[in-house]
């Protein structure tokens, strides 16, 4: 389980470094691109999980084609170098406003690499929603 949040920055190459409890012995992530401007970084064996599952969106439907090509175009293989880093690909630094600051966050079964400005502003929103979020999935069994 991915759970925690961490404070990081990119080297001068577009590097980051990947906390031990996140790697987990892992070797290579795939990173694309996320919602609310982050990038989603999944484990082989997690993307292949989700990919197995957008298999099944139906292709005639609109919605589902935007959302897989802009899902999988951004997807990245990234493999992990001896020091613990991975390479974000400049694209995707452009796509999640990505400079030099980053907060690292485990999300159950991926990480979420959040720029240090989109990751406050999120935080100032979500907080004020937690409340009545947590309710709604109480209703819903959760």
């Amino acid at each position: 389980m991915l759970i925690g949040q961490y404070r990081h920055s990119l080297d001068g190459k577009n590097r980051l470094f990947i906390p031990a409890r996140l790697r987990q012995n892992v070797r290579k992530f795939i990173i694309t691109s996320g919602l609310e401007g982050c990038l989603f970084v999944y484990t082989p064996e997690n993307w292949r999980k989700i990919t197995e599952r957008l298999k099944t969106l139906p292709l005639t439907k609109a919605d589902a084609r935007k959302f897989l090509r802009t899902f999988l175009s951004g997807a990245n293989e990234c493999p992990v170098d001896d020091q613990g880093r991975i390479l974000i690909p400049k694209t995707l630094c452009s796509y999640a406003n990505i400079r030099k600051e980053v907060i690292v966050v485990g999300v159950l079964d991926r990480v979420e690499i959040w720029s240090k400005s989109n990751w406050e502003r999120y935080q100032k929103e979500a907080e004020k929603q937690f409340v009545e979020v947590a309710e709604k999935l109480v209703d819903l069994g959760i």
